[in-house]
């Protein structure tokens, strides 16, 4: 499972499109009263992303699916689909039906990314007074700004870390999502090693967020490691947001759980699952979402992540750097 809000992997499945393809080609538009109210090809289109919702869906044991097709095939009847393209909006219509808001559907060519503003920024670290070091984490658009993205904010982190940070603000509050993991190996050295959270699926299925020096263990032998903190273990606070989601809510999750670990701030999004990226035959994008997740402790968080210390956004970054400078770590 791979939480991309940002370059997911696109999966499909042999079985389920076997034959579909052929009749993608074969579905072309036909006008006239006397058609069929919907062509072989786009039912067996829209059969084929159904049953596919319906297998890999988080929902699939919860959903009412004879509700969620029925929905969709009186929608493309009622369009009298006759090519794939017809069938999109009977997709959409099973979407909503479906009541999962991190699923969604995007026609061939349209981005698949989930970050609304495709501009790449890169993470900005400040030293605060009483050597608090307030670490800003933007979205990461895509997989090909991680490498950058990780190592802008790893030099950053060890920058502040020489110069004595004692105290961390990771600061997520304007992060709308994207790649979570790149997230992470920025903040490797902060974050501490170990297993961090997980996507949990419906049949209970844990896959663990496993930090190795520093990095994401899947990315290690990518990224490298991080730089060791020369104060290790430090105290940080996470500040959030109304605007915080997806993949930020994922790296807020990775410190829920940590030793000395307070958030501040508004409550999230609720985008706390993880979706794959489906490719279908016509090459249209199944976006669907198929596990929670949960933090280091195992605790499944369903919905909106709320802060320690709900505070509005001028008042979050005060109030965590007040309770920093009365962390040990940031005595005089």
């Amino acid at each position: 499972m791979s939480k991309k809000r940002q370059g997911a992997p696109v999966r499909g499945s042999a079985a389920v499109w076997a034959g579909v393809a052929g009749m993608v080609l074969g579905a072309v538009a036909c006008s006239g009263p006397d058609r069929e109210p919907m062509a072989d090809g786009a039912r067996t289109y829209l059969e084929g992303v159904l049953d596919l919702m319906e297998r890999e869906s988080l929902l699939r044991y919860e959903a009412d699916w004879a509700a969620v097709r029925g929905a969709a095939v009186r929608r493309a009847e009622q369009d009298r689909a006759q090519t794939t393209a017809q069938t999109y909006p009977a997709i959409r219509e099973a979407l909503r039906e479906l009541g999962e808001r991190h699923s969604t559907f995007l026609d061939p060519g349209a981005p698949h990314d989930e970050t609304p503003e495709p501009a790449a920024e890169l993470p900005v670290v400040d030293l605060l007074p009483d050597r608090i070091a307030h670490v800003t984490l933007p979205s990461v658009p895509d997989e090909q700004a991680g490498a950058e993205y990780v190592r802008t904010g790893r030099d950053a982190v060890a920058r502040a870390a020489a110069r004595g940070a004692c105290g961390w603000v990771v600061d997520l509050r304007f992060n709308p999502g994207g790649d979570m993991f790149p997230l992470l190996a920025a903040v490797g050295a902060v974050l501490g090693d170990g297993t961090v959270g997980s996507f949990v699926t419906p049949d209970g299925k844990r896959t663990p967020w496993v930090v190795r020096n520093g990095t994401p263990a899947e990315q290690l032998p990518t990224w490298g490691p991080a730089r060791p903190l020369p104060r290790p273990a430090p105290p940080v606070a996470v500040l959030t947001s109304d605007r915080t989601a997806s993949a930020a809510e994922a790296a807020a999750i990775a410190f829920r759980g940590r030793p000395d670990t307070r958030s501040f701030g508004e409550t999230t999004r609720g985008l706390t699952t993880a979706n794959e990226a489906h490719r279908l035959p016509d090459g249209a994008m199944l976006l669907l979402a198929g596990a929670h997740e949960a933090d280091r402790t195992g605790r499944i968080h369903r919905g909106p992540l709320t802060p320690d210390e709900q505070l509005d956004e001028e008042r979050a970054l005060p109030a965590a750097t007040k309770w920093l400078s009365t962390r040990p770590a940031c005595r005089p």
